[in-house]
């Protein structure tokens, strides 16, 4: 799995390519071979493959990127079907949807409940998940002017559909992103003590070009401050030597007018006024980043 992970987890080319999605969906099954035949048969379990690979137009963007999306959702799709089923790839062309991409299973499936929050960040069901590979996935494609949609019920498996614009397309964004200004790059000190956590928050926000500098711990996040300057902090509440509250009491002691922003899944934390400028209540959605940072760093990084 880390070699996988490695592979596609490559860094962000300089320049947008046109690329064939048939030829990246066969390398991505390629890629996963190992975990819906190889483990699954050893297992005794039958997991069956079937595509309709149409050809269609090529799509601007990066290949690392959509080939972590798409493995993403095939190993999804497999840890849905523990008892076997197909997964199915289908790829066609739409003149006013664009260029569409299925990824469908006839695995457990997922109530109404769940179907709603499957791309809030940190929201999981999965004991050992950390309720970011479907929020990246979501910010992938959004990165790429598409969209991706799901369907699903207990029982009947689950079916991603995804949109994006033919390369050759003439580039317009929607309106409603017309509207809103663009959040500028900023630099950013993420305290969080999972590793995990972390590395996917990073990432989120290095879609939208920001810095990033990490820290596990209240004493690592003050000596990279005692270091390096930063737009805007945000923090984990939930630590287990110094709480996010803590924390930003030492910060704002030492660096009153940096943006702080506490990170928690407790509905009863309470800071006094003026300690933090934001509160992100887990799970929360992509969007809620950007706002809290054009929000607060606006005007600092403009």
């Amino acid at each position: 799995m880390r070699k996988l992970q490695e592979y596609v987890r490559q860094e962000k080319p300089t320049a947008l390519e046109a690329i064939d999605l048939p030829a990246l969906l066969e390398e991505c099954l390629m890629l996963t071979r190992p975990y819906w035949y190889n483990e699954p048969r050893r297992q005794g379990i039958d997991i069956r493959v079937e595509t309709q690979l149409e050809p269609v137009p090529p799509v601007r963007g990066i290949a690392s990127e959509l080939r972590q999306v798409f493995t993403n959702l095939i190993l999804n799709a497999v840890q849905a079907m523990p008892q076997g089923g197909t997964l199915r790839l289908e790829t066609a062309f739409d003149e006013k949807r664009g260029v569409i991409v299925r990824v469908s299973d006839t695995g457990i499936g997922m109530p109404e409940s769940v179907r709603r929050r499957i791309f809030e960040p940190l929201f999981t069901t999965k004991p050992e998940g950390s309720g970011m590979g479907l929020a990246i996935v979501a910010g992938i494609v959004r990165e790429h002017e598409g969209t991706i949609e799901v369907e699903s019920a207990p029982g009947e498996g689950t079916t991603f559909t995804l949109y994006f614009p033919p390369a050759e397309a003439p580039e317009h964004a929607p309106a409603t992103m017309q509207e809103e200004a663009p959040v500028p790059p900023v630099r950013v000190l993420l305290v969080d003590d999972e590793p995990g956590v972390r590395n996917v928050l990073t990432r989120l926000l290095a879609l939208h070009g920001h810095t990033v500098v990490q820290a596990a711990s209240a004493a690592e996040a003050l000596a990279h401050l005692g270091r390096e300057a930063f737009d805007i902090v945000f923090t984990d509440q939930g630590m287990p030597e110094v709480s996010g509250v803590e924390l930003a009491r030492q910060i704002r002691a030492r660096y009153p007018q940096l943006p702080i922003v506490l990170i928690t899944g407790d509905t009863e934390v309470r800071a006094e006024r003026g300690l933090i400028d934001a509160m992100l209540q887990k799970p929360f959605r992509l969007e809620a980043l950007a706002q809290v940072i054009r929000r607060l760093c606006g005007r600092r990084a403009s």
